[in-house]
């Protein structure tokens, strides 16, 4: 059995917005401007590393580290030219945000609790998006928004759940919501940050990143006081008292780490976005509409755009599905979600039928591939984090959500490195290995999903919902 989480006053008094405690709002704000900041730099990240910083020939003296980081991965994979060295220091960058959480996670459940964590992780990232205005200290300021977000990310989630009892049917609602947060920061980025960085230059775009991430950081000081009670396990020099985990708490813990593990595939494909995917926008995506010249940076925006636009649909559907007991499961989503996400690249493939290096297609190409990877995105990702808090035993929920992170950790890189093939394959294979390995991650999902649901309970309710 959990323990039992201790909600805000503000629950027990009745008061709330659209049905939900004031606190819920403050972290979706918070989280909004975080992703606001995250995926503005991202945006700009590869072809930054492409068309810019990397392909001086004095690259080494421009950039602290630079050689350093060259020829550590070139000792490795041999001689990597500026696209496939940037794909893997992409990879390597958002694969190190998803590691730190775990940390982050332990940190704030044994030593500082949740609130002062999400402080210093903002910070952190504060700091490594201005430093981003700096060449010569951009691997100084990767570091920097890794550790920070390594403290925040984990961090933030777990103040969403600890907002509810465990049995409330509200959880998988503000999951949701706090979904549609991450999801409004990462739509307006690319519009803004990318923009700025195509159009004026890098730097004004990563300094609008860090206008964000400070933003975000000066609201959750201003809301803290509607959020849950930290739940820290220990304090420094005085240890509680450590109660080891049940049998049945270890179990849902392995299970949890396994379906983690299960994940890494669909986060590698998925990632492309901002990388392979981000370089076929500026390459072969013709971006001239109605007479006007878009950054092709606004691409990736359209995947938050249309989860707005599907997940009220998805409600409906899985609604619908509810009603006549055909809904899936937590964990039937999860696999129907990468599943989809592989499937996605089945339009790529026909995208570059008699395409030339540098012939530019349709953007209609470019939105059915996302249009199908966000559907799936919706099936894995926000069931995941509700699945995370409802079945991790609550006084290591923390260091269970970095365990989510970590996937992510393995998976952006695993992303980075398929990036790498992407001028060693011909596009179409590329698209292909990308297929394969979605609808493989899938199916392995599914056919551990029966064993996983008896351990984690995972066929509670987690249709994607607004608040009302």
């Amino acid at each position: 059995m959990q323990e039992p989480r201790v909600a805000p006053a503000d629950i027990e008094t009745g008061h709330t917005i659209l049905g939900h405690p004031p606190g819920l709002f403050v972290l979706f704000f918070t989280e909004m401007w975080e992703r606001f900041s995250y995926y503005g730099m991202r945006s700009l990240l590869v072809l930054y590393m492409v068309d810019h910083l990397f392909i001086h020939p004095e690259a080494g003296q421009r950039v602290l580290g630079f050689g350093l980081v060259k020829g550590g991965l070139e000792s490795i994979f041999g001689p990597l030219g500026p696209q496939p060295l940037s794909s893997q220091i992409y990879g390597l960058y958002t694969a190190f945000v998803y590691l730190t959480p775990f940390f982050g996670g332990m940190l704030a459940d044994r030593v500082i609790g949740q609130r002062r964590a999400v402080i210093l992780g903002a910070v952190l990232m504060a700091i490594g998006h201005f430093l981003m205005a700096s060449e010569y200290l951009f691997f100084l300021a990767l570091l920097f928004l890794i550790l920070g977000n390594g403290a925040f990310k984990p961090n933030i989630s777990t103040q969403v759940g600890s907002l509810y009892p465990p049995s409330d049917p509200r959880r998988d609602r503000a999951f949701t919501i706090f979904y549609m947060g991450i999801n409004l920061g990462a739509f307006f980025s690319p519009l803004v940050c990318g923009t700025l960085g195509q159009k004026l230059g890098w730097h004004y775009g990563f300094g609008a990143a860090g206008v964000g991430m400070t933003a975000g950081l000066c609201l959750y000081l201003f809301g803290r006081h509607t959020l849950a009670p930290d739940l820290v396990t220990s304090t420094a020099g005085r240890p509680s008292e450590k109660k080891p985990l049940t049998h049945d708490e270890q179990k849902r813990v392995w299970a949890l780490v396994l379906l983690c593990a299960l994940n890494i595939i669909f986060w590698g494909i998925y990632e492309q976005q901002g990388n392979t995917l981000q370089l076929w926008a500026d390459r072969n995506t013709d971006w001239n509409l109605l007479g006007l010249d878009i950054p092709s940076t606004w691409f990736q925006a359209f995947n938050p755009l249309l989860i707005f636009l599907l997940a009220p649909l998805l409600n409906i559907f899985w609604t619908w599905q509810s009603r006549k007991g055909s809904e899936p499961s937590s964990i039937m989503k999860m696999a129907l979600g990468c599943f989809l996400a592989g499937v996605s690249y089945i339009v790529m493939i026909f995208a570059v039928q008699g395409t030339g290096p540098e012939e530019r297609r349709s953007i209609a190409w470019l939105l059915g591939t996302v249009f199908i990877m966000t559907m799936g995105e919706l099936y894995l990702s926000p069931i995941g984090l509700s699945l995370v808090t409802k079945a991790a035993p609550a006084r290591i929920v923390s260091m269970m959500m970095g365990i989510w992170f970590l996937s992510s950790f393995f998976g952006n890189y695993f992303s980075g490195f398929l990036g790498t093939f992407w001028e060693r394959m011909d596009r179409e294979t590329f698209f292909v290995l990308l297929v394969l390995l979605g609808i493989g991650g899938g199916i392995a999902i599914r056919l551990l999903g029966r064993p996983l649901e008896r351990i984690v309970g995972g066929s509670g309710d987690t249709r994607v919902q607004g608040g009302n």
